[in-house]
């Protein structure tokens, strides 16, 4: 099965970033950005897509290092859903995708709060030395789940690609053709690693059904694109 898996991922990659093959149109995929404009994205919490910090350049949703303009999210909100897209950082860098957001959980400022699908430098970013056994690092289920241990991360500055699978509770995650989480929402396991986490405190983390997806905005060099999702009809 995950072979399967592997050949399909392939196949979605190794199409030209920010389109779609007759095949995928027909499976459904949907993307989420064109390339060329931020068509489909906000600012985090607000309504228009931020005036600074995030750019399309070649090709790619892009932040340069510096002072930023926030998190920016999806208009849409999905449930059900495979996302796949692909990311690269400079040396150092953190940054991170996070999925079924719900924006009221934050009262103030440009940061969302939910599930984060960890994007860093493992080896010069100080953070992957922190959390519990890996749970800071690349591919990580931040400061919840570590990734696997066989994880593969391509150097830095190159494309590495990731999906998400949400269907129901089950949930996992990807990293350059293979699995490296996976967890239940709303099981004992994962309340377990809430309650010890930094946010034991948050009211409602770990409950939300349906969310935007959104990019971070971690003050750091990130570049994002081939974000492509696909319902999964329950």
């Amino acid at each position: 099965m995950h072979t399967l898996i592997a050949l399909a991922l392939a196949s979605i990659f190794a199409a030209a970033p920010n389109a779609l093959s007759p095949a995928e149109k027909k499976a459904g995929w949907r993307l989420l950005f064109d390339g060329k404009s931020t068509a489909g994205w906000r600012g985090f919490k607000q309504a228009e897509f931020p005036n600074s910090g995030w750019v399309v350049k070649d090709g790619a949703l892009y932040r340069p290092a510096g002072k930023g303009g926030g998190d920016i999210v999806t208009v849409d909100q999905f449930d059900n859903y495979e996302l796949v897209f692909e990311w690269k950082i400079t040396k150092g860098g953190n940054s991170g995708v996070k999925y079924l957001i719900d924006e009221a959980m934050v009262k103030s400022g440009h940061s969302g709060v939910g599930f984060e699908y960890q994007v860093l430098d493992d080896e010069a970013h100080p953070d992957a030395k922190k959390g519990i056994e890996g749970t800071h690092t690349v591919g990580a289920l931040y400061d919840l789940i570590p990734p696997a241990k066989d994880k593969v991360t391509r150097a830095i500055g190159q494309w590495n690609e990731s999906r998400v699978v949400v269907e129901g509770n089950h949930i996992e995650q990807w990293l350059n053709g293979k699995k490296v989480v996976e967890f239940e929402r709303g099981s004992d396991d994962l309340k377990a690693r809430i309650a010890k986490s930094k946010f034991a405190k948050t009211a409602g983390f770990g409950e939300v059904s349906k969310g935007h997806v959104l990019i971070q905005d971690h003050g750091d060099e990130a570049s994002y694109r081939n974000i492509k999702l696909r319902p999964i009809k329950k």
